[in-house]
């Protein structure tokens, strides 16, 4: 029996603003990436997703961004590491507050968006995070792009590591996710993006935009809840996974 995670990016609404169906995907993931303030969510927003993460008994991870609402925390910013350390450091602090006076636990660490994919390719960046997360707590999971900078980083600091693989995103040769700014970044189909994800766990490689394969070992599939049809989504590919013999479960 294979094993997977499936993790979802939730707690994006701010103020007025609401964004995905948080509620309901989380019947069908295992993991919970709450955003902390920075790229999207508010506290608010942070105390309810975290109430129903631990409701629906799903494990609740900090989703740290750069300090960006009005570009979704997407747009590179020129950081030096010793400010994303701190920023880390921060968005994780008011989470863990939040679970904590709630009577749960942060399990896991998933930067979001531009920082995710500058810390894929930057090793300083990538260091400078992982630092953050060992400080706060060296017993978190650190979730970063297969074969990226930031598993590395986290591996060598003495972190426990999390492969993380996507469904609805492309791959270049080199490993890293198609930039959203290019053509064809994004899986169009449901079944396409879940036949992906079935060769990534089964056969440990993705098909490259370059028609080359890229060697991956994966323990947590990224779902977005944002999209048109998030949940529709998360409950095909929850079910598809379950029926192929792929136990979908949280990694730890």
């Amino acid at each position: 029996m294979y094993q997977i995670d499936l993790n979802c990016d939730l707690g994006e609404s701010f103020g007025a603003y609401t964004l995905g169906n948080d509620a309901a995907i989380l019947d069908y993931v295992t993991s919970a990436n709450i955003a902390c303030g920075f790229h999207a969510g508010d506290p608010t927003v942070m105390k309810k997703t975290v109430e129903l993460a631990l409701e629906k008994e799903v494990k609740i991870g900090a989703h740290p961004g750069l300090p960006d609402l009005v570009g979704f925390g997407r747009r590179n910013m020129a950081i030096a590491p010793e400010d994303a350390k701190n920023i880390v450091i921060y968005q994780l602090g008011a989470l863990q507050a939040f679970t904590k006076a709630l009577g749960g636990q942060v399990e896991h660490v998933k930067p979001h968006g531009a920082l995710y994919n500058m810390a894929a390719k930057d090793a300083r960046l990538a260091e400078a995070i992982a630092e953050a997360v060992y400080a706060v707590d060296p017993s978190l999971v650190l979730y970063g792009l297969a074969g990226s900078e930031l598993i590395t980083a986290g591996k060598r600091i003495g972190l426990q590591t999390a492969n993380e693989v996507f469904a609805d995103r492309t791959y270049q040769q080199d490993g890293s996710l198609t930039p959203r700014t290019q053509p064809h970044a994004m899986i169009e189909t449901d079944e396409e993006a879940v036949r992906q994800v079935m060769i990534m766990v089964k056969e440990g490689h993705v098909q490259t935009q370059q028609q080359t394969n890229f060697a991956l070992d994966a323990h947590t599939v990224c779902i977005h809840g944002d999209g048109a049809h998030a949940l529709t989504f998360a409950k095909y590919i929850h079910e598809t996974l379950t029926n192929n013999q792929i136990d979908v479960t949280a990694y730890r």
